[in-house]
């Protein structure tokens, strides 16, 4: 099973269409996944501060970054599609 981790911050609308696409595949028993808040390092603001959400597979530079949507997204995880 995949882990991939979500860049996210406090009052993110679009986090939050997101954390509803990653339940869903995590349900689906495909994923699991962990969100990573970026207003807590000034590295993270810098490399995905005005790109959020993204999400990133565990242990790969693979990223997928806004806007997806549920299809783009299961498809990424199943066979690696690239979401741009």
């Amino acid at each position: 099973m995949k882990t991939l981790y979500l860049y996210t911050t406090s009052g993110c609308h679009l986090c939050e269409e997101a954390e509803k696409m990653l339940n869903k595949l995590q349900d689906e028993g495909l994923i699991q996944w962990l969100p990573i808040e970026i207003s807590n390092s000034d590295e993270l603001i810098d490399r995905y501060g005005i790109r959020i959400p993204v999400i990133k597979e565990q242990g790969t530079e693979k990223e997928a970054g806004w806007p997806f949507d549920f299809e783009q997204l299961h498809d990424w995880v199943r066979m690696g599609s690239i979401i741009r």
